[in-house]
């Protein structure tokens, strides 16, 4: 199956829109593109669309090909724009900045990955000790997250709590279950109208090894993760 390379070249460029986005630099000085997600996803899109083209563009398959490719740029760049601002406005809404890395000393990290955006609550600002009780704090951190996730009501809230390993497997599952249901309850109650789903990992799932008491404090978290699409969302404990 082929198609003109001219068609293959104007699938590429229809693939690379947006390539001249302004630049900002990075920590250590270096350059980062200010839209890559959207980026990203166009080039996904255009490839995906291209795909497609060629399955459906019955005798033209190279035209099907191109026109497939645009409408897919189109798509998977929106997504890409949409996760970008979201990022932006959570992390603004929590008094903080998107992070490069989910692992911090911070209380509130949010960090944007390939399919979902990710806000990371430490549990020592969270609950009091052994409790699904949430602290002053907790409760008005939440508040904050709802208010600014209502201007994207599509998005699918995934809360999923995690412990660190002191206790039995099946203490820490339950317990970590509680804190992700109640932050999710919190959060529909404060009338956020987004699909909301809660899970608790136990100890299953640590950031970083346990074997201090710095590094289990990194691992007691609620973690919620902010997916576009229906089919991103995985189980986040596996």
């Amino acid at each position: 199956m082929t198609f003109p390379t001219k068609s293959l070249s104007l699938i590429l460029a229809a693939a690379l829109i947006g390539g001249c986005a302004s630049t900002q630099p990075n920590a250590d000085g270096t350059q980062q593109d200010e839209y890559d997600k959207t980026k990203k996803g166009a080039l996904i899109g255009a490839a995906v669309g291209a795909i497609g083209g060629l399955l459906l563009g019955g005798k033209n398959k190279g035209q099907g090909a191109l026109i497939g490719a645009a409408v897919g740029a189109a798509a998977g760049g929106g997504i890409g724009y949409a996760m970008d601002q979201q990022a932006k406005d959570v992390a603004k809404s929590l008094n903080t900045t998107v992070s490069q890395s989910d692992v911090g000393a911070d209380n509130i990290i949010v960090t944007q990955h390939e399919t979902f955006v990710k806000v990371t609550f430490k549990s020592a600002m969270m609950f009091p000790t052994n409790s699904d009780t949430p602290t002053s704090t907790a409760l008005t951190k939440i508040d904050q997250l709802t208010t600014a996730l209502k201007k994207y009501p599509s998005s699918i809230v995934q809360v999923v709590g995690h412990t660190d390993p002191r206790g039995s497997y099946d203490y820490n599952l339950q317990l970590s279950e509680r804190r992700a249901r109640t932050v999710a309850t919190a959060m529909v109650n404060q009338g956020l109208p987004n699909a909301v789903y809660a899970r608790g990992c136990s100890f299953d799932k640590p950031l970083v090894p346990n074997n201090s008491e710095a590094n289990m404090a990194q691992n007691r978290r609620v973690e919620i993760f902010l997916y576009q699409t229906q089919e991103n969302v995985v189980d986040q404990c596996l």
